[in-house]
């Protein structure tokens, strides 16, 4: 049996966590299995990849050291959660995946994307989102939604280019697979969103 892996992207503040809960609520609703997941974390050794990544006090990581330490949370995260949870039939959704990857590291840190590439194909292998909501808005909406809620961690803090880079990637990866990832305006009501998504993700559930 096998399930069905959904992924959610976008820049800070865009609202993936809420609506990550809210289509596993409405899928649970129908009686299927799901299990929600986030990167980098997941695991317990992506948790604490996931701390070193994120600690904003950690100023000195490198772009590489950075791409190989989101890679490894990756690698493990997919080998102990995702497969499993897939192979038993279950729905996964998870908040970011290696799409991330590619705007952040790829775009945002400027690492070339033959690096970007190699580092998917050690750490994804086949096990690719069979559907990705990109939740799209302005950047410096974005970031002024995050800072209202909370204190910005480690890539939060990173200039307002950057995060219009990464942006800016993200549509890229959409423009160029949109069979896999659907866009959506991600500056609409919670509730407008919630349905919007519903209506691109119920006709994929197996």
């Amino acid at each position: 049996m096998s399930g069905l892996f959904v992924t959610f992207e976008g820049i800070e503040g865009c609202g993936k966590s809420t609506q990550t809960a809210l289509l596993k609520k409405r899928i649970e609703a129908e009686g299927r299995k799901v299990v929600v997941t986030r990167e980098p974390g997941g695991t317990a050794t992506g948790e604490k990849i996931r701390g070193i990544l994120l600690d904003p006090t950690n100023t000195e990581i490198k772009n590489v050291a950075e791409l190989l330490l989101y890679a490894a949370a990756r690698a493990q995260h997919i080998d102990e959660v995702i497969r499993p949870a897939l192979a038993s039939g279950a729905i996964v959704i998870c908040d970011r995946f290696a799409d991330s990857t590619t705007a952040y590291q790829g775009a945002g840190r400027a690492i070339e994307r033959h690096f970007i590439k190699q580092a998917h194909e050690i750490a994804v292998r086949d096990t690719w989102p069979d559907l990705t909501i990109l939740m799209d808005l302005p950047a410096e909406y974005g970031l002024e939604r995050a800072r209202a809620t909370r204190e910005l961690d480690r890539i939060e803090n990173e200039p307002l280019a950057f995060h219009r880079a990464v942006r800016n990637e993200f549509l890229r990866v959409a423009e160029h697979d949109p069979l896999r990832v659907r866009t959506v305006d991600a500056t609409r009501t919670v509730e407008e969103l919630s349905e919007t998504i519903w209506r691109i993700v119920e006709p994929h559930l197996p």
